[in-house]
């Protein structure tokens, strides 16, 4: 339903954070294994569920929480939290229903895991389902998917474990929740002023509370921009982890990201948080005998975007000329060995709704030289195009700070550019403070970083004309560019309500084509992640998509 809108930011690339010193935690060898220490490249911004989607946090809540539903390793929707199999109309758990305003609408019942209970003892109960839709309906919470909570109208409660939701629409994804549960014997107290609820929630004031936990592991310490360590949690009511203790140190750039796997701080770097691509295959050369390299292509989408309150980008030929400026197979070939090849729109060719015939813009700097000229940025000057008002074709180009490759991506597009006469500064930020200007629309130009989805994801949340952030909706939509488009807002309507394959296949394709011709953010490519693990590490199963691999930790192995 609507909770598959939601994305994670993701940072270009490795992102800045700190690096601990490398006793706090011994590594595991093949022959004790004990304790598994995982390097990521940023720490999370905030631990808090409902707030703020990146993917440092739900890398770290995927060993602690479970969600209602999830995507797979297949990129097909099943059941986490809940039990037994999704509920359909089919089966007879998701029911039509006739709503007071003459539409249609859905009940849909789902029963939650019979022996679910936070690390404290505390069962896991429809209290805190009722609990977290209340709190996440209130703007001032600042829940990042408002949209899906405001569309459950009510909750009826049947017992402990089952409850019916009832939703004011039937869309394609109705049964696929993105819902994680707060303990609601914990945070009442925290979100009696919901406003204030993000800096009161005990997952920012006593992270390691184990009431906040009911997966596999629960978190024991947290040291912001550090380290998070966590341990069995004696509750978890699935197969028990192999690790008794796994820590998660954030590292502060590439380079030390990977001296440490070599020197032993860390024993594996997952693909949703680790080296970026080209790293990955300038480590896989060395040939180092102690590790395992593989690569996942992904959902997770890099790009351009473009705040389209700016006078100059608000000309539709200078956005296709930023686009037809940059030699974006050259990219892939010369940093990524041709794993990443360029993205025609914000759908993956892997996903079954990406149109092959849609419309593509190769590298073609004699075109968007054309276009300029017709948007009136025609006069050279010191290798700068102007305006005839003198006003030279100037842009900043705003990223995460931190890594090596990362910016060299940046100096490629920007000289790209240059090649055509316009000027691009590029400004680097740490990741959080880049994260938090792009949500309060306080890049005046470009920003550049990626978005992780779901299979099949309906991009409301980012395009439609209703969900730019702003004060009045405490900040809390994805539509940072400003993107304003009634005809991809029908789109968008249309698409969610068909349940029908191939008509929302249509309305798929003419949607990638709608977003091509209007170009709200610059297309550059589908990241491929590499996983590097040691040897006797096994059971990682990546899954390509927002849903990270730490969700199913129970099943990773060790080799005897």
């Amino acid at each position: 339903m609507a909770g598959m809108n939601r994305r994670i930011k993701l940072a270009g690339w490795l992102t800045a954070a700190f690096c601990i010193p490398l006793a706090l935690a011994r590594p595991a060898a093949a022959a004790d294994h004990d304790t598994l220490t995982i390097g990521v490249s940023t720490y999370p911004p905030t631990l808090t569920p409902l707030i703020d989607p990146t993917a440092a946090k739900s890398y770290v809540l995927g060993f602690v929480l479970r969600p209602l539903t999830a995507y797979d390793a297949d990129w097909q929707p099943i059941c986490m939290l809940c039990s037994g199999p999704l509920p359909t109309l089919e089966n007879g758990k998701a029911v039509r229903e006739d709503r007071p305003d003459g539409k249609h609408g859905i009940a849909i019942t789902y029963t939650l895991q019979p022996k679910a209970t936070w690390g404290d003892g505390t069962p896991v109960t429809t209290r805190d389902v009722r609990f977290t839709w209340e709190l996440a309906r209130e703007p001032k919470t600042g829940a990042t998917n408002l949209e899906q909570f405001k569309r459950i109208t009510a909750i009826d409660v049947t017992d402990d474990k089952t409850f019916t939701l009832h939703v004011d629409r039937v869309d394609f994804q109705y049964n696929v929740i993105d819902l994680e549960l707060l303990p609601a014997h914990l945070e009442q107290a925290a979100a009696e002023d919901p406003a204030q609820y993000h800096t009161r929630t005990l997952y920012e004031t006593q992270p390691s509370n184990p009431g906040l936990y009911f997966g596999p592991y629960r978190i024991t310490e947290a040291v912001s921009g550090s380290h998070i360590v966590l341990e069995r949690n004696p509750t978890w009511y699935g197969k028990q982890p192999v690790f008794r203790r796994i820590v998660i140190r954030a590292i502060e750039n590439s380079a030390a990201l990977e001296s440490n796997l070599l020197s032993g701080g860390v024993d594996y770097l997952p693909g949703e948080l680790g080296l970026s691509l080209d790293q990955g295959l300038a480590f896989e050369k060395r040939r180092d005998a102690r590790f395992a390299v593989s690569y996942k292509p992904s959902l997770i989408y890099s790009h351009v975007d473009l705040n389209l309150d700016n006078p100059i980008l608000q000309d539709v030929r200078v956005r296709h000329a930023l686009l037809m400026a940059l030699d974006r197979d050259t990219l892939n070939r010369t940093l990524f060995g041709g794993k990443q090849p360029p993205a025609d729109s914000f759908i993956n060719a892997l996903d079954w709704v990406y149109d092959p015939d849609g419309l593509k813009y190769p590298y073609d700097p004699q075109g968007a030289a054309r276009l300029l000229d017709e948007a009136g940025w025609s006069m050279m000057r010191n290798g700068v195009r102007h305006n005839a008002a003198g006003q030279p074709l100037s842009l900043e180009l705003m990223g995460a700070s931190g890594n090596r490759s990362g910016e060299l991506v940046e100096q490629v597009l920007q000289s790209d550019w240059r090649k055509s006469g316009i000027d691009v500064k590029i400004r680097n930020l740490a990741a959080r403070v880049l994260f938090d200007n792009i949500q309060h629309r306080r890049f005046p130009g470009m920003s550049i970083f990626a978005w992780g989805s779901a299979p099949e994801n309906v991009p409301r949340t980012i395009l439609r004309s209703d969900q730019i952030p702003s004060e009045a909706n405490h900040w809390t939509s994805q539509n940072d560019t400003g993107f304003k488009d009634p005809e991809t807002d029908r789109l968008l309507d249309a698409i969610e309500i068909e349940l029908d394959r191939d008509k929302r296949a249509a309305l798929w394709h003419r949607l990638q084509r709608r977003y091509a011709e209007l170009l709200p953010v610059l297309p550059l490519y589908f990241r491929s992640t590499p996983f590097i693990r040691p040897t006797w590490l096994g059971g990682i199963v990546p899954t390509g998509h927002m849903f990270p691999s730490s969700l199913w930790v129970e099943d990773w192995t060790v080799a005897p």
